[in-house]
């Protein structure tokens, strides 16, 4: 019965950790809408513009974010799911390899 109990707490706890992280990265969009911050991409459109001016892109994103910081946000939010993806994995793989001994 101990482990009915603690499957049902964990899957509480990742519920609600998962709805954090979530709410962590939503809130910022909402309340710094006109956030600005230089990153590679400006760096390298500046650069291009030096080299060659007349450069057009040859594709225009579908959706920009309004600022910076939240394409920054959103760039770090997509590493941290990767990241946790990968542990996962390698955690799972660790389990059963213990698990089969």
């Amino acid at each position: 019965m101990t482990t009915t109990t603690s499957t049902a707490s964990n899957r509480w706890i990742t519920v609600l950790l998962v709805a954090a992280v979530i709410v962590l990265a939503v809130v910022p969009l909402v309340l710094h809408r006109e956030s600005e911050f230089g990153g590679a991409d400006a760096a390298a459109e500046e650069a291009i513009t030096e080299i060659a001016p007349d450069y057009a892109p040859w594709f225009s994103p579908i959706w920009e974010p309004p600022g910076g910081e939240t394409e920054s946000l959103l760039f770090a939010l997509q590493a941290a799911i990767g990241a946790g993806f990968i542990g996962y994995f390698f955690g799972l793989k660790r389990g059963q390899r213990t698990r089969s001994k």
